[in-house]
């Protein structure tokens, strides 16, 4: 599993023309479930996700995780996260799960990630094509897995 996070100051996804989910400010969540990624996997990454202390503290340094600092989270799953080039130039998604075990799993990621914030998270549209759209603050990017 891997989730791309980034801090921003406003983001949203949009499917056909329909805002499927929209942030103030908060964290852009990109989430790649892997082949072999189980439920343990999927709270771990929620919990550290929820724990991340990347918002800005008093003195402006990144000290406040995201329930502290009453932001928001805003979960796209991306299975392009798991593209491997190492066989050429064109990717291969194998190590990504299979469609209908990885919405569960990105289900569970988003109802746990909610649990351990206090509010809904909100999401695009699993599998579909989808526009995101962000302002990074910082800007703060890293990588879980």
């Amino acid at each position: 599993m891997k989730v791309v996070l980034q801090r921003v100051l406003s983001a949203s996804v949009t499917v056909k023309g329909v805002i499927t989910g929209q942030i103030e400010h908060g964290y852009l969540l990109l989430v790649g479930i892997a082949a072999g990624d189980d439920e343990a996997t999927v709270r771990r990454l929620a919990a550290d996700v929820a724990k991340a202390r990347l918002m800005s503290d008093a003195q402006g340094k990144m000290g406040v995780n995201l329930r502290d600092a009453g932001g928001q989270a805003l979960a796209v799953s991306q299975f392009t996260l798991l593209a491997d080039f190492s066989k050429g130039n064109r990717p291969s998604f194998n190590g990504a799960a299979k469609p209908e075990v990885a919405k569960k799993l990105f289900e569970l990621f988003v109802q746990e990630l909610s649990m351990q914030l206090g509010q809904s998270v909100p999401t695009g549209v699993f599998g579909a094509d989808m526009r995101v759209e962000l302002v990074n603050d910082g800007p703060v990017t890293v990588v879980l897995e």
